[in-house]
C-alpha cells in the first residue's frame, strides 16, 4: 500500500479530531455546564456521586467483559494448529492470519475492548441499581413464600440479574468469538469437497468449557427466577404474585430445571476431558427436552385442568397475599386506612347538620379549573403576564379561622411576548420574571350576580400581593396573606423553552419591573457569566452567539435557567418521581415558595398489583390542565410513597428537600447514597409554616384510590369474584364526544357548557379529587383541609363510598372511607348531576342565546353524621365581550331528594332545609356568611328588593315543577310566562 503523505497525515487527524469534538464536544459542555448548575445550587455531591458512579460501573464492567472475551481469543489463538491446512492460492482467510499472526494482542484486545465498552455503556445507565445494591436498608418485612426480606427483592435481586445478564451476554460473547477464531486459524474446519472435516482437541475443550460456563450461569438464572415468580402476572385478570400454579408447578420445575442445568454443565466439561461430543449433545438435547416439557407443559397441564375449575379455592391464600402486600406497598392497609361502616343507614339528625359549620361555612364556590380567566382579567397587567389554566386550592389562618383559598402567582409567559418583545436582549435580559402573589377565599364573590352579564357580581374577591401594594398602609393592616418578596424567577410559564435568563448585571439594571421604567437587578443565585470560559459553555449549550458577543453582559451577570420546580427537583434527585401538580406557598418568613411532592417507587415488590403511574393518575382535570399540564410517565410500578417533601423558593429557585417519611426503607437507602442532601424530619417538623401548607398529593390519592376500588375487600373469595367492587365514576361535568360549544368568544377548553353537557354522553375521563376544608371524618367539632373523593357501584351510579386524605399536620396522610350499606342505594354523582340539570331546565332555557353556561366542580361533602350534600356552582360568561369572564350566577344543592338551585348558597341550604347554626366569629356571622342562615355565601349584604325578586324566582320554579307533575298545559305555559317575569325582575336589579 502506498505511504501517506506528511499532509495527508495532518488532513486526516484534523478530520478525526473534528468528528471527535463533533461527537465528543457537546456530551463535554453538557457535563461542564451541569457541574456548573449542580454547584451553584448547592448539590454538586449529588452530581459527582452519579457522575462517578456512572464511571466506575463503565470501567468495572468494560474491564470485566473485556478481559473475558480477550482471554477467550487470545486462548483459542494460542491453542491453533502449528499447521493450517489451506483452502488454495486464493485462501480468503490467509491475509487476515497474517495480519493477526503480527499483532496478536491487538487483535484480541480490540473487539474485547469494543464490546466491554458497549456494555459498559449499558451498565451504567443502571447506576441506581448498583447504589441501592451497595447502600440497601432492611424493611423489615418478610415474603410469605421464602421468608426472605422484602429489601431483598428491592435492592439486590435487581442487581444480581443485571451481573447475571452482563456476565450470560459475555460469555455467549466469547463462546462466538473463539468459535471465529478457531475456525479463522485451523481449530475448526467445516469439511467439503472430498476433505472431511475437524475439529482439534483445544477448541473442543475452549468451547466445551464456555458453553458448561453458560449452563452454570443459567442454572443461576433459574435460581433466581424463583424469587422473581412472586411478581407473577399469570392470573393478572383477579391478582398479581405466585398464584398456585406458580407455587405448586413452576417453582419446582425451576429448581428441576436447575439441577438439570448443573448436570448438563458438568456433561459439558465431561466432554471436554473425554473428547467424546455425545455427551455433551445428549445434554443439550435433555435441557431443550425438559425446557419444554416441565417448564412449559407441566404448569400449563395443571393450570388447565387443575386450577382453573376450582380456582377460587386454590388461589385464596395466594390471593389473600396479593391484598395484604398491595395495602401494604400503597399505604393503604390497617394502620393508614379507616373504615366507616353503614353510613347513612339511618337518616340524618336536622341538628347535627345545621350545627356542622365547619362544613357549611367552607363550601367552595370558586372552582380553580373555571376562575383562571377572571384573575387573568383584573390582574394580568401586562400582555406578557398570565396564570396557569388550573389554579391550586390551599388555606390560610383569616381572623383565626382557616379558610379555603384559590391561589396562584403572576408569571411571566414568554410565549405572549409582542414582536417586538421577542428580540434577544428583550427576551433574556429585559422580561425574566413575574411579579406578585394572586389569592382568592374560596367560598367568596364580590356579590351575588344581578344580571348574566353584568360587570360585577360573581366574580371573586381577589387579594394581590405584588410590588405596587405590599408596602401600602391597607396592606400591611389587613392583608390575610402577606408577602415580602413577589418576584417570581421560577415557575411554570416561565420555564417555557429557551427558559433562561441573564441577571445580576449591577452596572445597570435592565430587568423590567414595573410601571415607571422601573427596572431591578437580581441578587438571587444563578451561574456566574463573569468569564469568557463560562459564556462560551453556555454559548455551545444554547447555540446562542449573543451569549459571548453581547455587551450587556458583564463580570456581574447570572445565568438562571431550569425554572420549573418539577424539574428542578428532578434534578437534584433524580431518584424521586415528582407530583404531576405544583402550587405556590407563602411561608412565614414572606417568601413565595413552590412545593412539590416527592415520591420513592419500586418496579417490584412482592405479590403487589402493579399499577400504571399514567393511567392511575389521568383524570378529566389531567387531559384539560392546559399549558402546565403533565401526565406521570407510562411505566409500571408496585411500590409508592410520599416520602419527600420539596420546596423551590419563586425569587432564587433554592431547593430544599425534607424526609416526610423517616419510615420508608428506600427513602432511607437514598439517604445513604447522597448524605446531606434530604433534610431530616424531625427538620421537617420544625418547619411549621410548611407543614401548614403540605398537602396530600393528587397523584399518589389517585393511584390509591385506583386500588381501593378492589383492595378494600378483605374475603379473597368475594375478591376472586369481584361482587364487592367499587368503581371511580366519569366526571358528570363533561362529555364524551369533544365537540367544542359554538360561541363568538372562543371558552377554554376545560371549561364545561351545557350545550356539552345536554348530549347525554360522559366522558371516559374520571371525575378529579378535589380539596376543600371541612369538618374532620371522625370529629365534627374540628376542621381538617382534605383531599376527597367518591366510589360508585361498580358499573352502576349509585353512591357506595367516600373517601378522604387528611392535609392537617396532627393527621397527616390519614385516609378515611366511609362506606354505605349495600342494602342501600344512594345517589351518585351522575344522578346528582342529572337531577341537577332537570330542576334548572326552565331557568337554563331563560338564559340560552345569551350566554355560555359553566359548570364548576360536583362536590361531594358529608354534613352531620350521616347526611350527603351535592353542591355544584353555576358559571355564566358573556357571548357577546372579547373579554368576558366567567362568573358565579348561581348553585344548585341536593340533599335528602330535594334538588334546588339559588342564586346564593346559603339561599340554596335554607330550600333543601339545612339552616346552619351561628357561631361567634369577630363579625358576629357564620363564617364564610352573613349573619342570616337564608342569605348568601358570598359575604354580601342582601337587600329586600333581592330577597323579593328571589323569592319570586323560587315561586315560579316550584310552579313549573308541580305544572310538569299535573300535565296541565295551560298551568304550565302560565308557569313559564310566572319565571319568564321572575327571571326579568330578578336580572333588573341594581348592579
Amino acid at each position: 500500500m502506498p505511504a501517506l503523505t506528511r499532509r495527508g497525515r495532518i488532513m486526516i487527524g484534523v478530520g478525526v479530531g473534528i468528528l471527535l469534538l463533533l461527537l465528543i464536544g457537546p456530551r463535554l459542555v453538557g457535563i461542564t455546564t451541569d457541574w456548573l448548575w449542580f454547584t451553584d445550587l448547592g448539590y454538586r455531591s449529588t452530581y459527582t456521586t452519579i457522575l462517578w458512579t456512572r464511571i466506575c460501573v463503565f470501567l468495572v464492567v468494560l474491564l470485566i467483559v473485556a478481559a473475558i472475551i480477550a482471554a477467550a481469543i487470545f486462548t483459542a489463538y494460542r491453542s491453533r494448529p502449528i499447521v493450517v491446512s489451506s483452502s488454495g492460492p486464493n485462501d480468503p482467510l490467509a491475509n487476515y492470519r497474517a495480519a493477526v499472526t503480527r499483532r496478536p494482542r491487538l487483535f484480541a484486545l480490540l473487539p474485547a475492548v469494543a464490546f466491554g465498552a458497549v456494555a459498559g455503556l449499558i451498565a451504567q445507565a443502571s447506576w441506581s441499581t448498583v447504589q441501592m445494591f451497595l447502600k440497601s436498608e432492611r424493611f423489615g418485612v418478610k415474603d410469605p413464600q421464602f421468608g426472605k426480606d422484602i429489601g431483598f427483592y428491592a435492592f439486590d435481586l435487581g442487581f444480581y440479574r443485571m451481573a447475571l445478564s452482563i456476565l450470560t451476554m459475555t460469555v455467549i460473547i466469547a463462546f462466538l468469538a473463539s468459535l471465529m477464531t478457531h475456525y479463522v486459524f485451523g481449530g475448526i474446519r467445516l469439511g467439503g469437497n472430498g476433505t472431511p472435516g475437524a475439529l482439534t482437541s483445544a477448541a473442543r475443550i475452549q468451547l466445551a468449557v464456555i458453553a458448561g460456563a453458560f449452563l452454570l450461569l443459567k442454572a443461576i438464572g433459574y435460581w433466581l427466577d424463583r424469587y422473581t415468580l412472586l411478581s407473577s402476572g399469570r392470573r393478572a385478570e383477579i391478582f398479581y404474585g405466585a398464584g398456585y400454579t406458580d407455587i405448586n408447578a413452576v417453582l419446582p420445575s425451576k429448581l428441576i430445571l436447575m439441577a438439570i442445568a448443573i448436570i448438563c454443565a458438568v456433561a459439558f466439561f465431561a466432554g471436554a476431558v473425554l473428547r467424546d461430543l455425545r455427551i455433551p449433545a445428549l445434554a443439550t438435547a435433555l435441557m431443550l427436552l425438559s425446557s419444554l416439557l416441565i417448564g412449559v407443559g407441566w404448569p400449563a397441564v395443571m393450570e388447565q385442568f387443575s386450577v382453573k375449575p376450582n380456582a377460587q379455592q386454590k388461589e385464596a391464600e395466594f390471593i389473600s397475599r396479593n391484598i395484604a402486600a398491595t395495602r401494604h406497598a400503597y399505604g393503604i392497609d390497617k394502620d393508614n386506612v379507616r373504615y366507616e361502616p353503614n353510613w347513612t343507614s339511618v337518616p340524618p339528625v336536622p341538628e347535627r347538620v345545621n350545627t356542622d359549620t365547619h362544613t357549611l361555612s367552607n363550601i367552595r364556590l370558586l372552582d380553580p379549573n373555571v376562575v383562571s380567566p377572571a384573575f387573568a382579567q383584573s390582574n394580568s397587567l401586562r400582555n406578557f403576564y398570565a396564570f396557569s389554566k388550573q389554579l391550586a386550592v390551599d388555606r390560610y389562618n383569616v381572623d383565626g379561622q382557616i379558610r379555603d383559598f384559590i391561589v396562584s402567582v403572576r408569571e411571566l409567559d414568554p410565549s405572549l411576548l409582542d414582536k417586538n418583545q421577542q428580540d434577544w436582549i428583550n427576551k433574556h435580559t429585559v422580561f425574566t420574571h413575574g411579579n406578585g402573589f394572586i389569592a382568592a377565599q374560596a367560598n367568596k364573590v364580590d356579590s351575588a350576580a344581578s344580571t348574566t352579564d353584568a360587570d360585577s357580581g360573581g366574580l371573586p374577591v381577589i387579594q394581590v400581593s405584588d410590588l405596587d401594594t405590599i408596602n401600602t398602609p391597607k396592606y400591611q393592616q389587613s392583608a390575610p396573606i402577606k408577602v415580602k418578596q413577589p418576584r417570581i424567577y421560577f415557575g411554570e410559564l416561565i420555564a417555557k423553552r429557551p427558559d433562561y435568563a441573564i441577571v445580576g448585571t449591577e452596572d445597570a439594571a435592565k430587568e423590567y419591573d414595573g410601571e415607571g421604567r422601573k427596572k431591578y437587578t437580581y441578587s438571587g443565585s444563578g451561574v456566574s457569566l463573569g468569564n469568557w470560559f463560562n459564556r462560551l459553555l453556555y454559548s455551545v449549550k444554547y447555540a446562542e452567539r449573543n451569549i459571548l458577543l453581547s455587551s450587556v453582559i458583564n463580570k456581574n451577570s447570572k445565568i438562571v435557567y431550569n425554572r420549573d420546580p418539577r424539574d428542578r427537583v428532578k434534578s437534584v434527585a433524580p431518584w424521586l418521581t415528582v407530583d404531576s401538580k405544583t402550587y405556590p406557598a407563602v411561608m412565614a418568613d414572606g417568601s413565595i415558595k413552590w412545593i412539590v411532592d416527592g415520591y420513592t417507587t419500586l418496579d417490584r415488590y412482592p405479590y403487589a398489583q402493579p399499577t400504571s403511574l399514567q393511567s392511575a393518575t389521568t383524570d378529566v382535570r389531567t387531559l384539560t390542565a392546559g399549558q402546565t399540564a403533565r401526565v406521570q410517565l407510562d411505566r409500571d410500578v408496585s411500590y409508592v410513597r410520599n416520602s419527600v417533601k420539596a420546596t423551590v423558593d419563586a425569587y432564587s429557585g433554592k431547593v430544599e428537600l425534607f424526609a416526610a417519611d423517616d419510615k420508608d426503607p428506600v427513602l432511607k437507602t437514598w439517604m445513604r447514597v447522597f448524605p446531606g442532601t434530604v433534610k431530616s424530619h424531625a427538620e421537617f417538623d420544625k418547619r411549621a409554616d410548611l407543614r401548614d401548607h403540605v398537602r396530600y398529593p393528587e397523584d399518589l390519592f389517585k393511584i390509591q384510590r385506583d386500588l381501593l376500588e378492589r383492595f378494600h375487600v378483605d374475603d379473597p373469595k368475594e375478591f376472586f369474584s369481584g361482587s364487592d367492587y367499587w368503581s371511580i365514576p366519569p366526571d358528570p361535568t363533561t362529555q364524551q364526544t369533544g365537540q367544542q360549544s359554538v360561541t363568538p368568544t372562543p371558552v377554554p377548553a376545560n371549561l364545561r357548557t351545557r350545550q356539552q353537557l345536554q348530549a347525554q354522553q360522559r366522558s371516559d375521563a374520571l371525575q378529579a379529587p378535589y380539596y376543600f376544608t371541612a369538618a374532620a371524618p371522625d370529629d365534627q367539632n374540628k376542621s381538617q383541609f382534605q383531599l376527597t373523593t367518591v366510589f360508585t357501584v361498580l358499573k352502576k351510579p349509585y353512591l357506595a363510598a367516600y373517601m378522604t386524605a387528611s392535609s392537617n399536620p396532627a393527621s397527616y396522610g390519614k385516609l378515611t372511607v366511609k362506606v354505605l350499606p349495600s342494602n342501600k342505594q344512594y345517589i351518585g354523582p351522575l344522578q346528582a348531576q342529572d337531577r341537577m340539570m332537570k330542576a334548572t331546565t326552565e331557568v337554563r332555557k331563560m338564559l340560552e342565546g345569551t350566554v355560555v353556561e359553566i359548570y364548576g366542580n360536583l362536590l361531594t361533602l358529608p354534613v352531620g353524621k350521616d347526611g350527603v350534600l351535592y353542591v355544584e356552582p353555576l358559571y355564566t360568561q358573556s357571548k357577546n365581550a372579547g373579554s368576558a369572564v366567567p362568573k358565579l350566577f348561581g348553585v344548585m344543592v341536593s340533599y335528602n331528594d330535594k334538588v334546588v338551585f339559588d342564586p346564593t348558597l346559603a339561599g340554596a341550604l335554607k330550600l333543601v332545609g339545612i339552616n346552619p347554626a351561628e357561631v361567634t366569629t369577630p363579625d358576629g356571622a357564620l363564617p364564610g356568611m352573613p349573619p342570616s342562615a337564608a342569605d348568601q355565601a358570598a359575604d354580601t349584604s342582601p337587600n329586600a328588593a333581592r330577597d323579593e325578586a328571589v323569592n319570586a324566582l323560587n315561586e315560579a320554579l316550584n310552579a313549573v315543577s308541580a305544572a310538569q307533575r299535573s300535565g296541565n298545559f295551560k298551568a304550565y305555559g302560565e308557569a313559564l310566562e310566572q319565571l319568564k317575569a321572575a327571571v326579568a325582575k330578578y336580572q333588573a336589579l341594581p348592579k
